[in-house]
């Protein structure tokens, strides 16, 4: 257990510290960097010494949570989902930015002489060009696109291109700007990263394609934490660069590229990130291969069961 010894019913008798787990920004170092000065002003609010865990991919921090190597979390909603649903998690806050936006926007990028001028001059291309895409647990680097681009055209875009690759946003964009690949998705705050980093290979790039809004991400938390440490963890990520040391605090979150706080929340905020899953389900269903409109109808009804089922539990009251 991360956090301490395990108690009679799966809690902890003794909290001797915290580790937070990092999704990967960039390089699992440059991400510890970032998030190291705020973490350590928490732990001095919580008064326990807090580690850090940053990993390089999505695959590798939900490993991490499902053996209780971390306690607390800055997740994707749909990595935040698998833990809610099967590694005793629960959302704590959600993220917030300095230009008060309510989300961010996944977007494809290409190089900026690529003769792609539209996602419709792509499709006209099966099987010509290189995509580089991010893991099945990112939000704007798969499950967005896949579902708003791919699966509405009933194409998986896995077998669409002649090859695929698979790293993080910083990667999937230098690879557009040096001509390693065609077509690279990636998300609108982690390109903003990239324009400040790498100014020259940003010069390089053009959006394609921009999505619809995507809810920020969130902090996770271990539901046999006691009740008054998750609480107090709580307390002190949504006080912080509010207070009389707001100043030096927002700095602070700076380092993590235009984090202004975190608003409380509950799993009520991974309804979004249902709802996308549910949606790529269904429109698979409906380009897959069946052997009759019954089986197919079958499938659908499944769907909308489990996924009825899941909000409730994502809508239900939070454990005390």
């Amino acid at each position: 257990m991360a956090a301490g010894q395990p108690g009679p019913a799966g809690g902890n008798t003794h909290i001797s510290a915290l580790t937070f787990g990092i999704l990967p920004i960039g390089g699992p170092s440059e991400s510890l960097a970032a998030w190291r000065p705020m973490l350590d002003d928490l732990s001095h609010t919580l008064r326990l010494p807090i580690r850090s865990l940053s990993v390089s991919t999505y695959e590798g921090l939900a490993q991490a949570m499902a053996e209780e190597r971390v306690d607390f979390a800055f997740v994707s909603g749909r990595l935040a989902l698998d833990a809610v649903l099967n590694d005793r998690m629960q959302v704590i806050a959600q993220l917030t930015r300095g230009d008060g936006s309510r989300g961010y926007y996944a977007v494809l990028l290409v190089a900026k002489d690529s003769p792609l001028r539209s996602v419709d001059d792509l499709f006209r291309r099966p099987g010509q060009l290189r995509y580089a895409r991010g893991e099945v647990l990112s939000v704007s680097g798969y499950l967005v696109p896949e579902t708003q681009l791919f699966a509405n055209r009933r194409l998986d875009s896995d077998t669409f291109f002649a090859s695929v690759t698979v790293d993080n946003h910083q990667n999937n964009a230098l690879a557009v700007a040096n001509n390693e690949v065609d077509v690279a998705t990636n998300n609108t705050a982690d390109l903003e990263r990239f324009a400040q980093r790498f100014p020259d290979q940003y010069a390089r790039l053009r959006v394609l394609w921009t999505s619809s809004l995507i809810p920020h991400a969130v902090v996770v938390i271990r539901t046999d934490l006691p009740a008054d440490l998750r609480q107090r963890v709580t307390a002190a990520l949504t006080a912080y660069g509010k207070g009389r040391n707001a100043a030096a605090e927002l700095a602070k979150l700076q380092m993590i590229h235009d984090v202004s706080g975190f608003t409380a929340a509950g799993n009520e905020a991974l309804v979004p990130f249902a709802d996308m899953e549910f949606n790529l389900e269904r429109r698979r269903a409906y380009s897959a291969q069946w052997v009759s409109d019954t089986a197919m109808q079958a499938r659908l009804h499944k769907i909308d069961v489990e996924h009825e089922a899941l909000v409730r539990r994502l809508m239900a009251p939070p454990l005390p």
